[in-house]
């Protein structure tokens, strides 16, 4: 269990580490602001808003405009570090971007998000492109349920 928490630990500080690092040799600087921000993203496994961002790190004793969350994760989503959920409401959320090619599967009550890959869309792809007339490049797919934690707490309150 410790050897485990030990990895996580790690794990996160090297991924904050090296986004510290990409986002210089974009460059930008990393302020504390931008680090937090940064942080907040890499520990979370759901969609956040940029208010939700902004919140949290008030709650972590962070002061920060709403302004510097948006600014940031523009710059974020700029240099492929997050990617943009689009939710049912309207609004964007963000969440850290994966290697290879992933599409979503986002929870429609507690906006967690997980990846699934082994999508062939090759023949609906083709056949869009024939009919439009656009060459299509590339393609995201973002899938909206409920996930089973929610899903198991709809059921406990029917049964209550």
């Amino acid at each position: 269990m410790i050897m485990i928490i030990i990895f996580i630990i790690y794990h996160m500080a090297n991924t904050s580490h090296n986004w510290s690092q990409i986002i210089n040799k974009s460059g930008y600087r990393i302020t504390g602001a931008r680090q937090m921000i940064v942080e907040i993203i890499l520990e979370s496994d759901r969609a956040l808003t940029p208010m939700d961002i902004f919140i949290e790190a008030r709650e972590r004793g962070k002061r920060m405009g709403l302004v510097t969350v948006y600014r940031t994760l523009e710059k974020l989503e700029e240099i492929n570090l997050v990617e943009r959920v689009h939710q049912e409401d309207g609004c964007h959320a963000y969440i850290a971007h994966v290697d290879g090619h992933k599409h979503l599967l986002l929870c429609r009550y507690c906006h967690r998000v997980e990846y699934f890959g082994g999508d062939n869309l090759t023949d609906l792809t083709r056949s869009i492109s024939l009919q439009s007339g656009y060459e299509i490049h590339d393609h995201w797919l973002q899938l909206i349920g409920i996930c089973p934690d929610c899903r198991e707490n709809q059921n406990q309150e029917i049964l209550e």
